[in-house]
């Protein structure tokens, strides 16, 4: 029987890489998406042309009565999950702290923290051994950003993805005695359509300079970094922040 994985923000991206990824590699793969329902459906389509399995979840992650509702889907139509990649999450366009409004704070930490949080409890609450759970694996994804700070570009961003970084080692210290492990991985600068979604559409072409590998990474060197913290390779891994950024 298949191991059921969970990967929020799974439509495109490295959300849609690690699906891919981890279908290939032997996990039943539950895609959720917030409002691109084609692209979503096109990742479950790939997987499932390839002879794996997959079905797409509509929820967004900062509402909580969708998460619930998400995992009741989940619950009934693949079962029970052993593993899960928070990688919802949004930026908005570039602005100093001065000009940044309370809504998009608002939205900022919903998403990106209070949906994250969400999606791990309910996690823990299928997954661990004091729950009657095998145990399984939480992977979160974080950003370079925590540690850089996004100054002059979204320093709201950088503070939401440091909250994910605390998180993760709390909740790793936590659960790592009902055998749940809690990871993070920080992406640099990405080559994904999130830039878009911020204004900058080429900002990985035009920053990749800074970058001492001299390029932007791909969502799939992402997706290889959390598809092996899912995996039982990674047995004794827990707590850590691993950076794939090109050493930026």
């Amino acid at each position: 029987m298949k191991p059921i994985l969970l990967i929020t923000g799974a439509s495109r991206g490295i959300g849609a890489a690690t699906a891919l990824l981890a279908a290939q590699q032997g996990w039943a793969v539950a895609v959720n998406y917030a409002s691109q329902v084609a692209a979503a459906d096109g990742v479950v389509k790939q997987i499932q042309a390839a002879g794996g399995t997959a079905i797409a979840v509509q929820a967004d992650v900062g509402e909580e009565s969708q998460v619930m509702r998400m995992f009741a889907e989940v619950d009934a139509k693949l079962g029970r999950i052993s593993g899960l990649v928070n990688s919802a999450g949004v930026v908005d366009v570039t602005a100093k702290v001065e000009a940044q409004s309370w809504v998009r704070w608002e939205r900022m930490m919903r998403i990106n923290v209070l949906g994250s949080l969400a999606c791990a409890r309910e996690a823990v609450r299928r997954m661990s051994t004091a729950h009657g759970g095998s145990g399984g694996s939480i992977v979160n994804v974080s950003s370079a950003a925590s540690r850089l700070g996004g100054s002059g570009q979204y320093v709201d961003y950088a503070t939401a993805k440091g909250a994910i970084d605390a998180f993760t080692i709390g909740l790793a210290k936590e659960v790592a005695a009902e055998g749940i492990r809690v990871n993070a991985v920080r992406p640099g600068l990405i080559d994904t359509e999130i830039h878009a979604s911020g204004g900058l559409p080429n900002r990985a072409r035009d920053l990749a300079h800074l970058v001492p590998m001299q390029r932007a990474g791909q969502p799939e060197e992402v997706a290889q970094a959390i598809v092996w913290l899912l995996s039982d390779a990674a047995s004794y891994t827990t707590m850590s922040l691993m950076d794939v950024s090109g050493a930026r």
